[in-house]
């Protein structure tokens, strides 16, 4: 098979954009190669156009799913980065605990809303979890909710299950935590269900609207941006910037920065960490 033409990649780049905000700019040729050649052979076609003109044609939205699938990155690892879970345990939720328990009756369930934006295959949503866990112990006095969401079916049909092979769970998991809150599932581990039962999972395209899923107490929206376009990057973060608490936190990832691309939101440092709350808190 032919490679793909500057008028193919042309089109590709467009339906990405489309199907996902990813903007692919020229000298990324490679990646719809790669990612969609096995899809051009899996259905016995021609080249990428045939493959494109079949997805234009699938009524059904199945095809364009495993472009989505295929073309998102779905690199992750536990407790990635590892500071701003340490700023997380030791700065956000203390603060915000402080923050609440001024405002409630005594014995009254302390809420804590937290969404984990583009959560691909979960381990971001678990090592969240386990942070509070940590550094709370007894969560029966809180009420948490953890709204995990990610634009790729299969990446959030892993999340969901919460089961991970060796090979995901070295990658920093420390065994300690592993022996605490995963149970042994043959050859591969299972987040154990005290767990699991804080996140809800939900198939979501960021740049379709979020207004509904109310507001939240933390934010992590780690290392997506970094794939869209300087207009779309700031619509995005002027539209989560709506959804936090007035007192809430938006985590980015490390190589990140909101500088230019929010009007609302400024910085708070932590220790190695930033994270990023309304003006004027």
């Amino acid at each position: 098979m032919s490679g793909l033409r500057p008028e193919e990649f042309a089109v590709y780049a467009k339906l990405v954009r489309d199907l996902t905000g990813i903007t692919l700019d020229s000298g990324k040729e490679y990646l719809i190669e790669t990612r969609l050649e096995p899809m051009v052979r899996e259905l016995s076609l021609k080249g990428f156009s045939d493959l494109y003109y079949r997805i234009k044609a699938d009524s059904t939205g199945a095809l364009a799913r495993k472009v989505i699938d295929r073309i998102t990155t779905q690199e992750t690892s536990f407790f990635r980065d590892s500071s701003p879970f340490d700023m997380l345990k030791f700065k956000i939720i203390p603060d915000l605990i402080d923050a609440r328990r001024k405002t409630l009756p005594a014995g009254a369930k302390i809420p804590l809303r937290i969404w984990s934006a583009a959560c691909s295959t979960g381990q971001e949503v678990y090592s969240i979890l386990i942070s509070l866990k940590e550094v709370l112990r007894d969560l029966s006095g809180y009420s948490i909710r953890l709204l995990a969401t990610d634009i790729s079916d299969s990446a959030i049909a892993h999340a969901s299950r919460g089961v991970y092979q060796s090979g995901e769970i070295m990658r920093g998991m420390p065994a300690d935590l592993l022996a605490r809150y995963f149970a042994s599932d043959g050859g591969s581990y299972k987040v154990k269900d005290e767990i699991r039962a804080y996140a809800s999972f939900k198939r979501w395209n960021l740049f379709d609207d979020f207004s509904a899923f109310g507001r939240f107490d933390i934010v992590f929206c780690r290392n997506v941006a970094i794939y869209f376009s300087d207009e779309d990057k700031r619509r995005l973060f002027e539209r989560i910037g709506r959804v936090m608490e007035n007192d809430g936190a938006l985590i980015v990832g490390s190589t990140e920065s909101l500088l230019g691309s929010s009007q609302s939101l400024e910085a708070k440092r932590h220790l190695r960490s930033v994270y990023y709350q309304k003006k004027g808190v």
